[in-house]
């Protein structure tokens, strides 16, 4: 677990306890706050966001603001996760966020990089659109879905 040389208070720790258990999903502040309530430890909102700000500082947390409309995202970092590597696709119906690692689109990046002189991150980039379960679709016919998070991000 990464530290910070700052006052460690049981807030603080129960807020990393959360997204150290989740790191595979990306999270919001309404899901960190009903958790610790949930634990006997209700935070304000103002003072979430504060840590969570703390802890982006330090590299500790990802914070992702996709498309302006939602609230911000929030991710531990893991040493062996790689978000930079894959690219997002966001349920337009349900609010999923999902990693998906595709060799097409990885291709379609060097492409962009190679002849036209533009890096793309994609950490940075989330397209649009239906998941398979709010579409009605079988789950096996989405080959590359690294992991799958479930939760409103509005």
């Amino acid at each position: 677990m990464k530290r910070d040389q700052g006052y460690n208070t049981k807030q603080k720790e129960n807020l990393l306890t959360y997204l150290i258990e989740n790191k595979e999903k990306h999270t919001n502040v309404q899901e960190i706050s009903a958790y610790l309530s949930a634990k006997g430890t209700p935070v304000g909102v103002a003072t979430i966001y504060r840590q969570l700000d703390r802890l982006v500082e330090q590299g500790t947390v990802r914070k992702s603001a996709f498309d302006g409309k939602t609230c911000a995202c929030f991710q531990y970092i893991d040493e062996e996760q790689d978000c930079h590597s894959h690219f997002h696709l966001k349920c337009l119906s349900c609010g999923k966020l999902i990693h998906l690692t595709c060799d097409h689109l990885a291709e379609i990046s060097s492409h962009i990089a190679e002849h036209h002189g533009f890096t793309i991150d994609s950490s940075q980039t989330v397209f649009y659109g239906i998941c398979a379960e709010c579409s009605g679709q079988d789950q096996s016919e989405n080959d590359g879905i690294i992991a799958e998070n479930s939760g409103s991000l509005t």
